[in-house]
């Protein structure tokens, strides 16, 4: 399920546009999904009639936040050659299961994941890759309702600012350090993904990508832009007593 469909520019210009995805929103067209579910770069394809727009990272279709794309094909290319030198800086927000340590970094090395349906020739069986995580503990909270043997349920809001792009990566990372993140149906814990929707009413994956710094690959500027983490997603965290620390609205730096 997605917050919206409708198109959340955060920034453009003629080189490149980033917008905010929603929770539940294809980045573009896929097998997993029917004929006309709607997606990213359909719609910015009714945006920019005529054009080509390349994208350059990805985000989970359950994931909301900031992502970037390219207008024309080189700019692109600049723009991935950015992110495999590891110059870009990515920030996300998650909530997860118990109370972290108040910083740490995650160096644990990742198997690709193979979906067969999607590329039936890619090899399953290749060796585990490099992935870093570096993570902040921004606040947590207590919930009187009992989980299996607990008589409370604790939850974290953590930063994280991976300096590795492997499939799925913060999911698999804090599911490695036993704290999974909330509502992640596939490395998460279904007895916390429950309480959330029973109690908080909360039926996504508490995972946000909130901003995103790189060099323009024309003029060389500095940008940074932040998405905020969206009007659900506020809501539920003042309902948890966590009111500062993270981005409610979006802004875009230049430097």
């Amino acid at each position: 399920m997605t917050d919206s469909t409708e198109l959340v520019v955060l920034y453009e210009d003629e080189y490149l546009v980033a917008v905010h995805k929603p929770a539940g929103l294809l980045v573009h067209p896929s097998w997993i999904a029917p004929a006309r579910t709607p997606n990213l770069v359909s719609m910015l394809k009714q945006r920019y009639p005529g054009e080509t727009v390349h994208t350059v990272h990805r985000l989970d279709r359950a994931t909301s936040g900031v992502i970037l794309f390219a207008r024309r094909k080189d700019v692109g290319q600049h723009l991935q050659q950015q992110f495999i030198e590891r110059s870009v800086r990515k920030v996300y927000l998650c909530v997860v299961r118990g109370w972290t340590e108040e910083a740490g970094v995650i160096d644990y090395a990742l198997k690709p994941i193979h979906d067969k349906y999607a590329d039936p020739l890619a090899n399953p069986d290749k060796e585990p890759k490099e992935a870093v995580s570096e993570y902040r503990r921004l606040a947590t909270v207590s919930l009187p309702i009992a989980v299996g043997r607990y008589l409370e349920a604790r939850y974290s809001l953590v930063e994280v600012k991976p300096k590795t792009g492997r499939k799925h990566q913060i999911r698999r990372h804090m599911k490695h350090i036993l704290h999974p993140i909330v509502g992640d149906t596939k490395h998460g814990e279904g007895r916390h993904n429950r309480l959330f929707r029973e109690h908080l009413d909360s039926h996504r994956l508490l995972l946000m990508a909130v901003a995103i710094e790189f060099a323009h690959p024309v003029t060389g500027q500095k940008v940074k832009i932040e998405s905020g983490v969206g009007d659900g997603v506020e809501g539920l965290f003042r309902r948890l007593g966590w009111v500062e620390g993270y981005p409610v609205s979006s802004s875009v730096t230049l430097s």
